[in-house]
């Protein structure tokens, strides 16, 4: 039998994905792989704003390209780089328990959120997290910065930035935890969509050829980011809107968090759901439910200023 053979990109973040697949396969089932490293859109114009490229899943379009070619037999995917749109001729599954979801704080001096000095400078690529920055405080200058971890957490000790919000997850996975001097409250700063959280990739008419994926999905985990998903889709959402959502069960019930920002931080709508639920049907009617609770709100006319049509459907 030949060797699967894992789709990633080639960053080390993207790396320790694959890698953390293949180690599951080789224990779990006894399945050997190879790596096969792909170069995305975000990875050639790693210097360009997301505006600048404009290819819808920057970081993924190229890794399906691969599937559908027959270059590789699945692909890994961190959540929340996934697109809520993507081929018709695939699936993805959300494998493996969840990592933390939430962002970190990595300062040059130190300093907690609240202790930055005046006017600091905060690196981020995310309008996001940028959002809620202002948000939390006005004072902050955001720097645009895109690049991988190494990259960033380099802007950081050169004094380039005064500090990087980067997700806790990755840091963890690239045993960088010491670095981080604050982990962000939801309540400060509500995550990405998926964040934490991994994906597997592979055409729907292979399906019945790779049964041990399903063997690795994590319910849990599926069904809060199948709401998140939901809250992204409705809302027609991307990477380059600032909109944070946050499933998690709770005694039982998915909890569902989710905000949406002017890109500012001057204006904002945060709302919640809960609901009892043991299907995608289910975890997707929440994600609806707190939608619909958003644009009840007026997140529909901050979605109008940030280029965002909505229907009423």
């Amino acid at each position: 039998m030949k060797p699967l053979r894992i789709g990633t990109r080639g960053s080390a973040l993207a790396l320790w994905q694959a890698n953390h697949l293949r180690d599951a396969l080789a224990k779990s089932f006894g399945i050997e792989s190879e790596i096969v490293v792909v170069k995305t859109s975000g990875d050639r114009f790693a210097g360009a704003q997301i505006e600048q490229i404009g290819i819808r899943g920057i970081f993924t379009k190229e890794l399906e390209d691969g599937l559908i070619e027959d270059r590789a037999d699945v692909a890994v995917h961190s959540m929340k780089d996934v697109p809520t749109e993507f081929s018709p001729a695939c699936k993805i599954a959300i494998v493996f328990p969840r990592e933390d979801p939430r962002d970190a704080l990595v300062s040059q001096r130190g300093e907690s959120l609240n202790k930055l000095p005046q006017g600091a400078r905060i690196g981020t690529s995310s309008l996001r997290r940028a959002s809620q920055l202002r948000q939390f405080r006005s004072d902050f200058k955001i720097v645009e910065v895109r690049g991988n971890v190494d990259t960033r957490l380099r802007k950081v000790a050169s004094g380039e930035v005064d500090a990087m919000v980067l997700a806790k997850a990755g840091l963890d996975r690239l045993n960088a935890s010491d670095r981080i001097t604050e982990i962000l409250p939801p309540e400060i700063m509500l995550p990405a969509v998926g964040q934490g959280a991994l994906g597997v990739e592979f055409l729907a008419s292979r399906e019945d050829e790779l049964p041990f994926v399903k063997k690795l999905v994590d319910s849990l985990t599926s069904l809060a980011v199948s709401a998140e998903r939901t809250v992204l889709a409705n809302l027609q959402g991307g990477c380059r809107l600032p909109l944070g959502a946050w499933g998690r069960f709770e005694r039982g019930e998915l909890i569902l968090d989710a905000c949406v920002l002017s890109v500012d931080g001057a204006e904002s709508v945060r709302r919640s759901g809960s609901a009892a639920c043991g299907s995608v049907n289910e975890a997707e009617a929440l994600g609806r439910q707190v939608a619909r609770k958003l644009l009840d709100a007026g997140a529909g006319r901050i979605l109008q200023l940030a280029g965002r049509s909505v229907g009423q459907s």
